[in-house]
């Protein structure tokens, strides 16, 4: 899964974008060359990233190798395009790549790019012309969609035959899709080829400062994945994006494929309250307000945000395949109306549950949901006594919920990716009297620890903290204070495993005057040089670049490792598929000396307790069993990268698919009294949150252990 968030690190997205090398390029046919900014940025990023990154990397031949891998994986990641005679032609590159961004020469770089953009003309002329073809739809073959294991392509031949299947495959798709009418046909093969024209038109525009940020990210990448380089119009986006401040629909979307896929849904955005849109669906088409659907799989995921970014109050309408079914599923159509997201305000929320222990009591617990760990600095810093923060929010809760007289809180930080460091010291001081919280090691192996030296406890009883595979950096932070004070009991799946920290800087600062000077001289005479910039965006772009690395107050690490949880649920993704383990280039895990603290209490034997109650639950657990199953189905799917072009196999496939959901759902709100949704009838999403209600289950045995002890 992660090939797919390297693409989706960059709003300026890779996704169409092309290359050239020894094939014949013809000067003005779209071929693109570098500039003297560029030039120089490459060589002074270079220089930067060897001195002052947290992770010391020999700047060698094998950094290079990889630099090489990145730059053609980031172009064509499911070899749709490179033909093996290019990758040949390219080999030569492999180890002097480095060397030439040391001395800022990008030719081979861009030679690449170009050839790309050669290749991915070709391939998407070779599909429209292949879409009046008059395709069997009975004959029994196959498609390899994700072709990211294969080898490229022998040669133009195999290549064509690959793109006749993916022609074929995308009109059985619309076919699939399709109400029956007569004149249904046509209109599929007209959808088809605007499709692909609006990937040509897109790869056209694609300029050199598109290539030059693709291609430092190949080389930042190579030697962390946090590591990341913002041309000036990239930087204003990203930074924009960090302000937490926008119009839309509240969702953090990702390549995939060429198809768009939901990694995340903002809390608080009209997607969350809505609930319709969920993680991991996939949308194939934007409408705005009452207007005809835009296809847009295959499109840049910049174009896809903006066509479902708006103003406040309009609507957007959204084609969306669900998370799990294949693309030749039945689309959902979502409308919602756009509102502005201040993700800084999303604050933290609660519920109060009552739950029935297996002693017989019921019991009170506040549930508080902490979507990130936010902090209003500026106005912190102007002395407003009203200023947001997590920890200011959640004191607030607890107060509440004390006199309410709840006899727990459970947190829930799941799919809570983190935010500042301040927060997560914070927050941990709600709940401890006073200690460290995380230590912060530098590239010089300097260790400074991060305290809560106020004495005051907001909650003293008994606490639980969900996190999953989701949660991660501040997150981890909290997660792992709690655990190792034996505050309280950490319950979900193991966490992300970011240990890392990063500093946005401009480059800027570090282009020497002579340079600069240098830049004067040749900008005169380079036409290809385009000043014009976002205002207020860094003249030479941002470098947001690893700094720091966390450890825990028991001095272990957070990266790679993350939080593994007292209670475990079985986990969706392995961490091969996601999370800092999947990246080949994240920093190592280790450990420090431990911080000097003293634990609130030793929960090893009470965890036990738990732990058996747990299991014991779950062997006659219908919800848990669903879970194991969903689980299975999805890691199957996950693996297939073929698929049958056979219209009845496919359509009785995809009727299989849809009775097995129906029946799962049916099944699931049989367990709560809940009618049957019959054929035909829409089915509803995520009615119910199992993790949570065996959570509380947990709590409540908790909170019975505490009282006896």
């Amino acid at each position: 899964m992660l090939k797919k968030l390297f693409l989706a690190l960059f709003i300026v997205a890779a996704v169409a974008c092309s290359a050239n090398p020894r094939v014949n390029l013809e000067e003005g046919a779209g071929v693109l060359k570098p500039n003297a900014k560029q030039e120089i940025i490459a060589k002074d990023l270079v220089n930067l990233l060897e001195k002052a990154h947290y992770k010391k990397v020999p700047f060698n031949d094998s950094l290079s190798s990889v630099v090489f891998d990145r730059l053609l994986s980031g172009l064509d990641p499911s070899k749709n395009y490179f033909l093996q005679s290019d990758i040949d032609s390219f080999e030569s590159y492999r180890k002097v790549l480095l060397n030439d961004l040391r001395s800022g020469d990008l030719s081979a770089m861009f030679q690449v790019f170009n050839v790309y953009r050669k290749r991915f003309n070709e391939r998407l002329n070779y599909a429209v012309n292949q879409v009046d073809s008059d395709f069997d739809f009975s004959k029994d073959e196959s498609f390899d969609y994700d072709r990211e294991k294969l080898g490229w392509f022998e040669d133009e031949e195999e290549a064509n035959e690959s793109w006749r299947k993916r022609v074929k495959y995308d009109l059985l798709k619309l076919r699939l899709s399709s109400t029956g009418k007569e004149d249904e046909e046509a209109k599929n093969r007209k959808t088809l080829k605007e499709r692909y024209g609006n990937l040509i038109s897109q790869e056209k525009t694609s300029n050199s400062f598109d290539a030059f940020e693709m291609m430092m990210n190949a080389f930042t990448g190579a030697i962390d994945p946090h590591t990341n380089y913002f041309t000036p119009e990239g930087a204003q986006a990203f930074n924009e994006s960090m302000s937490r401040s926008f119009e839309g629909i509240g969702a953090q979307l990702m390549m995939d494929n060429e198809v768009v896929r939901v990694m995340r849904v903002v809390p608080g955005g009209p997607a969350f309250r809505d609930k319709s849109l969920k993680q991991d669906d996939r949308i194939i088409a934007v409408a705005q307000g009452d207007e005809e659907f835009v296809d847009v799989i295959g499109w840049r995921l910049g174009n896809v945000v903006s066509k479902i970014k708006g103003p406040k109050g309009t609507t957007v309408r959204l084609k969306v395949i669900p998370a799990g079914e294949e693309l030749t599923a039945t689309p959902k159509v979502i409308s919602l109306i756009r509102d502005k997201i201040v993700d800084e305000e999303q604050s933290a929320r609660k519920e109060i549950k009552e739950i029935k222990g297996d002693d017989g009591k019921t019991y009170k617990i506040g549930v508080i949901k902490v979507p990130g760990f936010y902090l209003n600095f500026k106005e912190m810093q102007a002395g407003n006594p009203d200023y947001k923060s997590t920890t200011r929010d959640v004191k607030r809760i607890l107060d509440t919920l004390k006199q309410e007289e709840v006899d727990g809180v459970l947190m829930d930080l799941r799919a809570n990716g983190g935010g500042s460091l301040i927060e997560a010291v914070e927050l941990t001081g709600l709940f401890i009297k006073s200690g460290p919280v995380v230590q912060v090691r530098d590239p010089n192996n300097r260790v400074e620890v991060n305290r809560d030296d106020d004495e005051t406890i907001s909650w003293e009883g008994p606490l639980g903290v969900m996190i999953d595979r989701f949660s991660a950096s501040a997150s981890e932070i909290f997660a792992a204070a709690i655990q190792d004070y034996g505050r309280g009991v950490i319950l979900g799946t193991q966490s992300y495993g970011k240990g890392t920290v990063q500093s946005a800087v401009a480059m800027d600062q570090f282009i020497s005057r002579a340079d600069r000077l240098l830049l004067s001289a040749r900008t005169k005479s380079d036409s290809n040089i385009d000043e014009s910039m976002p205002q207020g965006a860094p003249t030479f772009g941002q470098i947001n670049f690893t700094t720091f690395k966390f450890y825990r107050v028991n001095g272990s690490s957070t990266q790679h490792k993350g939080v593994t949880p007292d209670i475990e649920f079985p986990m969706i993704y392995t961490a091969d598929k996601f999370g800092e383990s999947s990246e080949k280039a994240a920093l190592p895990w280790d450990h420090i000396k431990s911080s000097t603290y003293n634990q609130y209490a030793d929960l090893v034997a009470i965890n036990q307790t738990l732990k058996d109650r747990h299991d014991e639950r779950m062997k006659t657990s219908a919800e848990y069993k669903y879970l194991l199953e969903d689980i299975e189905l999805f890691r199957k799917r996950e693996g297939e990268t073929s698929i049958t072009l056979q219209e009845d196999k496919l359509k009785e496939e995809r009727d299989e698919q849809d009775i097995r959901n129906r029946a799962r759902v049916n099944a699931r709100r049989k367990l709560r009294g809940l009618p049957e949704i019959k054929k035909g009838e829409p089915l509803p999403r995520s009615e119910n949150d199992f993790i949570q209600e065996e959570s509380l289950n947990v709590m409540a045995d908790f909170i019975s252990a505490k009282q006896e002890s």
